[in-house]
Parts: C-alpha cells; sequence; structure tokens
C-alpha cells in the first residue's frame, strides 16, 4: 500500500482560473472538525496539490486520495498530458492528503492534539473533510470523478456510498468496499506491536521494525519475492526495511490502519443501492493474488452490479498496479471520457 515508490516523479507549471498556480504543497484549514465518533479535530487542515485548470462550470474535477501512509506528492507521476493516466490538460486534478498521512492533521502533527491525543478518525471521515475542502477551496458541488490506490481506492467507494450526487464516476484500484477476515488479520498484526509498545511505554520505534516486515510480506505474492529476489540479498532487504520504519509515524500508521479496519461502505449505502449506482459509474479493479486487500469483496461486488472491472491476475498482489499501469492507464482514460 506504501510502496508505489517505483513510479517517477513529474512536475508541470500552469495558471488556474480560479485558482493561485500550484507547484508545491498547499492546505485547506477546516477549523474544528466533528468526526462519526463525536469527537472533534481542532483546527483541522487538508493538504492538497492540483494540476491543469478548474473550468467555468467547475464540472471537471477528479479528487485523487493517498493511499496508506502516502502523500499527496507521491501520486504525480500518475498525472500529465495524454500519456498519463489522469490527464491535467483536460481535467482539473485535486491529489489530497487522507487524515493520519503527517501532511494533513494526524497524531504526529498535531499541536493541540498530539500523539495518542489525537482522535480516531474513519475512511467517512476523511471523506467528510475532503467533501468539506472542495466546496470551500474551490465551490465544487460536483466531481467528474473520484479515483484512488488501496486505501484510496476504499475512500473512492466511500464517497460513492456518502455522496452520490457529488460524483460522476469511482474508480477504485485495489482498494474494497468492505474488509475481510484476512484483512482485517492483516492489519491488526501490524498494529499490535504499537499498541503494545504504547501500552508499555516502550520504543515506538523498534515496534515499527516489527510491523514494517508485516507489511512487506504481504505487498507482492511468495512467488513474485522468490522469482524477483535473491536469498542472498534477505538479510540486506531486512535491513533496508527497517531502516526505512524510521521514517514513518508509529501513530499515524495505526491510526490510518485502524481507520481501514472500520470500513464499511454498504454501512453508509446498501449493496444493491451502491451496486445500482457502480454498474454505470464505477470502475473496479482488483488483484486476484493480492495478499493486503482481499480482492473477494469487489469480485462479489461486480458479480452483483455488473460494474466495469478489470481483474489483474499475475503475480505482483497488492502492487499490481504498478507491474499494470500502462494498461490500466489506457483503460481509466476510456473511462473516464465515456458519456
Amino acid at each position: 500500500m506504501s510502496a508505489f515508490r517505483f513510479f517517477p516523479y513529474l512536475l508541470l507549471g500552469w495558471f488556474i482560473f480560479y485558482t493561485p498556480r500550484i507547484l508545491s504543497q498547499s492546505f485547506c484549514e477546516l477549523g474544528d472538525f466533528a468526526l462519526e465518533n463525536g469527537q472533534i479535530i481542532k483546527q483541522c487542515r487538508i493538504g492538497y496539490r492540483t494540476f491543469g485548470s478548474l473550468n467555468e462550470d467547475k464540472n471537471n474535477a477528479i479528487l485523487f486520495p493517498t493511499y496508506f501512509t502516502g502523500k499527496s506528492d507521491a501520486l504525480r507521476s500518475h498525472v500529465g498530458g495524454k500519456g498519463k493516466m489522469l490527464d491535467s490538460t483536460r481535467y482539473f486534478i485535486i491529489l489530497t492528503d487522507a487524515l493520519g498521512n503527517g501532511v494533513s492533521s494526524s497524531p504526529s502533527n498535531s499541536t493541540l492534539q498530539a500523539g495518542r491525543e489525537f482522535p480516531q478518525f474513519t475512511i467517512a471521515d476523511m471523506v467528510r473533510t475532503q467533501e468539506a475542502m472542495i466546496r470551500k477551496q474551490w465551490g465544487i458541488e460536483k466531481l467528474h470523478a473520484v479515483i484512488g490506490i488501496s486505501m484510496g481506492g476504499m475512500q473512492a467507494f466511500q464517497w460513492m456510498a456518502a455522496f452520490p450526487e457529488k460524483v460522476g464516476k469511482m474508480i477504485s484500484l485495489v482498494g474494497t468496499p468492505k474488509l475481510g477476515f484476512s484483512d482485517l488479520l492483516l492489519w491488526q498484526s501490524e498494529i499490535q506491536p504499537i499498541e503494545k509498545a504504547l501500552q508499555t511505554n516502550s520504543n515506538l520505534q523498534q515496534a515499527m521494525e516489527i510491523t514494517v516486515l508485516i507489511h512487506a510480506y504481504a505487498l507482492y505474492t511468495p512467488s513474485w519475492r522468490n522469482k524477483n529476489q535473491k536469498t542472498d540479498d534477505f538479510q540486506s532487504f531486512v535491513q533496508a526495511e527497517i531502516q526505512k520504519s524510521a521514517s514513518f509515524s508509529p501513530l499515524d500508521w495505526a491510526w490510518q490502519a485502524k481507520a481501514m479496519m472500520a470500513h464499511n461502505a454498504y454501512k453508509t449505502l446498501p449493496l444493491d443501492k451502491l451496486g445500482e449506482l457502480l454498474k454505470t459509474r464505477g470502475l473496479i479493479v482488483y488483484a486476484s493474488q493480492d495478499l493486503m486487500v482481499s480482492p473477494q469483496a469487489c469480485a462479489d461486488l461486480v458479480q452483483y452490479s455488473g460494474a466495469e472491472h478489470i481483474v489483474l491476475a499475475d503475480d505482483c498482489g497488492h502492487l499490481a498496479t504498478g507491474c499494470n499501469i500502462g494498461r490500466i492507464g489506457e483503460r481509466v482514460q476510456a473511462f473516464l471520457q465515456k458519456q
């Protein structure tokens, strides 16, 4: 989920009619924001980056929220001209930082609710902050599309469930409308070392060393690992993952993981109603060998609704989006242009 790092970054320049020229991180200040559980994120702020121009009718905007632990900067590689998955010469593209990613309001950066004092949010709360942002920042009442990878795909499903009148099209890449048992087991395994460290006042960064190795195991399938990585390089791989763990905030990781564990778009909109919407307005991409986000819920939803879909059957596992980005990009472009 957090390993789409192999995509090259691409920087574009432009002038936007409704918004200033934006080439770097920007923020929307939402003030005190009430969550689903009744708690308040004080001085809530949501990070974003934009590409392209918002048209006069404000109906060409595409929202692209971040994946698990990802930041909006890492999504730039998918945005550009006609050769990219999202064409910024045609659409106004908003890359948005999800709650808890260390850019938007998070346990790691809150001055008023630091660390474990930060409220626990949900995927639905992420979506609600994004909906508030697009209204406040640009006056957008309806998005042309919402697209997301992994946890971003979960947000895309929730967008369609919570605000169907505000989403023209929904595209989920290796996301899910709800987590299954195997998903819950994985995320609890990743959270457990962090929670134990919190309970015993132990070293949180040492806990992260365990967490990132569990995470790394689930990113690819065993067959991909065994074909593409040498056993002689195992210890150097482990050490590299452990060193990388220092760049993550344990509490940001845990808070976003708990948000995913609570995710179920069907609690907002039942299967029959969400399926009917996605029949004509959804593109669902899932990987049949995904060990991180179980494909079963997507497969069931596709069978029920008849929604447009792509099944990635190779052994890239959860990172099948990266392995098939050319093919996926072409389908996304065509889907976005469908009437």
